[in-house]
Parts: C-alpha cells; sequence; structure tokens
C-alpha cells in the first residue's frame, strides 16, 4: 500500500515542476557532451597515418590493419555493452569505457613496434570506443524518451561529428606543430576528462530520479538488473538473424560504414595529401563535414518522426554514392568551391542513416532494439574496418584511391535498394507512432 502511494506520488509532482525542463533533456545533454569528449579518439586514425609511415616506416595497410581492429571491435562491442548497460547501469559501464580510452592512447606514445599499435589503439581504444557506440546513445533514447526518440537520436549521433569538429582542427595543428604524441596525450586526457562528469551526472532510468520517461503517459519502473549480459547479447542476435530485416538493416550498415568511416575518416586526409593538399587544409575539410553532419544528423531524425524511414534511407545512400563518383575529379591542390560543395554535400548524409535505421530497429524488434542495433553497428564497422585496411591496401598496390571511391559510390547504390526492400512488421507497432 506504501509503494503505491509513493508510485502515485511520483506521478503526480508539485504544481512548480510543471515549468521545469524534464529530467531526460538534462540526461540527453550529458550524453552529448560525454560523446563528444570521447569523439577525440574518432578523429586521430586519419591523422597518424603519415606520421607513423615516415616516422617507423610501416606501410599503410599495416596501419590501415590497426584501424580495421579498432573499428571492427567498436561495433562488434556495441551489442554486449548494450548488455552490460542493462546490467550494471549506464554510468558505470561508459565510466570504464572512457578509462580504457584513455589508456590505450596514452600507452601508445611509447609503442615502438607495429603489433603494439594494434594492442593499443586497436585492441583497448577499439573495446573502450565500443562501449562508447551508438549502441550507447540507442539506450539512453529509449529509457528516458517516448516521444521525440528520432530527434534525440540525431541529436546524441551528431555529438559524435561535433566532437570531431572540435578535435580535427587542433590535432591536426598539435601534429603538424609538435609530434603525433602530443595529440595521443590529448585523446588520452580529453576522455579521462569526461569520466567525473558521467560519474556524477548520467543518470541510468527515469524511475531513479522518480519521473516518467519523456512523453510517457505513465510512470515506468526501473527494471531489475539483468543477468548474463554476453547470453543476453548473442541469444538476441540468434534470434535476429533468424529474420530478413536484420540482414538487410545489417547489410546497408555495413555499407553506411564502409563509405565513412572506413574511407572518407580514414582515408580522406592521405589522399588529400597526395594531390598536395596540405594536411591541416584537409583536416579542416574534414572538421567541415562535422559541422554540417551536425545538422543533417538532427534534420534526420526530425524527419524520422514524420516520413517513412526506408525511403528516407535510400535517398541518403543515393546521394552519397552519388558524391562519391565524383570525389577524385574534385581532389587538387587547393580548396575550390566545388570541393566545398562536395563537403557541404556530404556532411549533411554523413551519418543522417542513423536515425532512421534506429526507427527500423525499434520497429521490428522493440523491447530488444538497443542489442540488435548494436549488432547491426557491427555490422557498420566491419564494414568500416575492411575499407580502411582494403584502401590502404589499394593504396600501396595502384598509388591512388580512386578505385576506392568509386567501387564505395556502388555499394551506396547497391544499399539504396536494399533499403527500399525492407518490409514493415506485419501487426507491429508502426515505426513512426
Amino acid at each position: 500500500m506504501t509503494q503505491t502511494t509513493e508510485a502515485a506520488a511520483v506521478q503526480r509532482p508539485p504544481k512548480p515542476t510543471r515549468a521545469r525542463v524534464h529530467r531526460a533533456w538534462f540526461v540527453a545533454a550529458v550524453t552529448f557532451v560525454t560523446i563528444i569528449g570521447a569523439a577525440a579518439f574518432r578523429s586521430v586514425p586519419g591523422l597518424l597515418i603519415d606520421p607513423l609511415h615516415v616516422e617507423f616506416d610501416w606501410s599503410r595497410g599495416t596501419i590501415g590493419a590497426a584501424v580495421s581492429v579498432n573499428l571492427a571491435l567498436y561495433g562488434l562491442t556495441a551489442p554486449f555493452a548494450a548488455a552490460l548497460m542493462d546490467r550494471f547501469g549506464i554510468r558505470r559501464v561508459v565510466a570504464v569505457a572512457l578509462t580504457v580510452i584513455a589508456a590505450g592512447s596514452w600507452l601508445t606514445v611509447w609503442m615502438t613496434a607495429a603489433w603494439q599499435l594494434m594492442l593499443c589503439w586497436g585492441l583497448l581504444v577499439g573495446l573502450g570506443s565500443g562501449s562508447m557506440a551508438l549502441a550507447f546513445a540507442a539506450t539512453v533514447t529509449n529509457r528516458w524518451f517516448t516521444a521525440r526518440r528520432g530527434l534525440v537520436s540525431g541529436i546524441l549521433t551528431a555529438a559524435s561529428a561535433s566532437g570531431q569538429l572540435i578535435f580535427l582542427p587542433l590535432l591536426s595543428w598539435i601534429i603538424d606543430r609538435y609530434d603525433w604524441r602530443p595529440a595521443a596525450v590529448t585523446v588520452a586526457l580529453a576522455a579521462l576528462a569526461v569520466v567525473p562528469f558521467v560519474w556524477l551526472l548520467l543518470h541510468d532510468h527515469p524511475a531513479d530520479v522518480g519521473q516518467k520517461p519523456y512523453g510517457a503517459a505513465e510512470f515506468v519502473p526501473k527494471p531489475p538488473p539483468v543477468p548474463g549480459a554476453a547470453r543476453r547479447a548473442v541469444t538476441v542476435l540468434l534470434s535476429a538473424v533468424r529474420t530478413g530485416p536484420f540482414w538487410l538493416l545489417a547489410g546497408t550498415f555495413a555499407i553506411c560504414g564502409a563509405s565513412t568511416n572506413g574511407l572518407i575518416q580514414t582515408h580522406f586526409i592521405p589522399a588529400a595529401h597526395d594531390h598536395h593538399m596540405p594536411v591541416q587544409a584537409a583536416a579542416s575539410l574534414l572538421a567541415v563535414i562535422g559541422v554540417f553532419d551536425v545538422v543533417g544528423t538532427i534534420a534526420s531524425g526530425w524527419f524520422t518522426d514524420r516520413f517513412e524511414p526506408r525511403r528516407l534511407l535510400a535517398v541518403y545512400y543515393a546521394l552519397r554514392g552519388m558524391s562519391l563518383m565524383f570525389l577524385p575529379l574534385l581532389l587538387g591542390p587547393a580548396v575550390h568551391p566545388p570541393m566545398v560543395f562536395f563537403i557541404v554535400f556530404y556532411g549533411l548524409d554523413w551519418v543522417a542513416t542513423v536515425p532512421p535505421t534506429l526507427a527500423l530497429c525499434r520497429e521490428q524488434y522493440g523491447e530488444d532494439s538497443a542489442i540488435v542495433f548494436g549488432w547491426v553497428l557491427a555490422s557498420h564497422q566491419v564494414g568500416a574496418a575492411l575499407v580502411a585496411f582494403l584502401g590502404g591496401v589499394a593504396r600501396d598496390t595502384f598509388g591512388s584511391y580512386d578505385v576506392v571511391w568509386y567501387a564505395s559510390g556502388a555499394l551506396c547504390a547497391a544499399a539504396a535498394l536494399m533499403a527500399l526492400v525492407i518490409r514493415r512488421r506485419a501487426g507491429g507497432e508502426p515505426a513512426l507512432a
């Protein structure tokens, strides 16, 4: 009886609290800042290829292999991290992940062999960053929001681009002025700086502060911890792989990763440098992509709340493929208007695919959607890892990146067709509800 009375009291807050901003928006803000702080590690790989090649005489394929391990683990860790958040809470998992990222980045300062790059940047930073992947944003969105999920997922996805905008020019300046080692230390310090912020301000569930999820009609009790995180992640995967939509979502997202993190984020700077563009100018162009990525991803979240996500995905992939086909014609020693147009156009589409993909996961898989999205994200990073490695091999073999741009453009066209054939779940909750 006492518990019922307390629950009722929680659902009827005093009148003065009605004018306040819902706590969910503060949690979203903390998540946004956390992802920005952790985004430093995502800005570094493309900047490190040339300095490591010059200092250690490692091939671009070898360096690309370390980046590919990082990208693959970034994705493969995500579904287990989502399950661990259900078991131990968001705050603990994210704090540990940030600490692991800091340790991996800091240790690279003393490396002298390629296997150490694989261990520090590939394994440690990959595992830590995987727990800070988009499954983190999906978990926060699913727990704290019932309404505006598309918009919130777009904003949180844009946080990574905002971090890129902040760190890319800074890290490129540090590398150009000093060395790559101070840049690695900067990444470590940025990750560590966010840990107390997470520990003190990031709440796991609306029930922890006696509130309903934003937009919910009723109070939602906090579910008990779910034991067997690894088992649950695998069980959800085994169930999902029996459905056609999973393979279509995983396939399209693999192509998304191949054409963004694996291709542009890893190889754009060295490709531009091949055409005698200064490294800082190329890094600044990537940062500009981050500016328009913020706009495009938030807009995509808004569109996802209002339009059919399958059609949005098809449009995004088709436009991305067309832009990549033109890129080899635009690279040169100077930044000219057509290149600026490409950067703006591509930036708007960079991760605009995330909100509609999240919406389709929620439509198809309900309560398990965060873990399913973690596995879909794993395919995204596997695609990114393959192109990060194969792009370096192609550059070593052919002396240019042209074949990689054209192949990625063709893959994006295939992804557009795949998105259109994803069927709505029969009898399921509409994605736009």
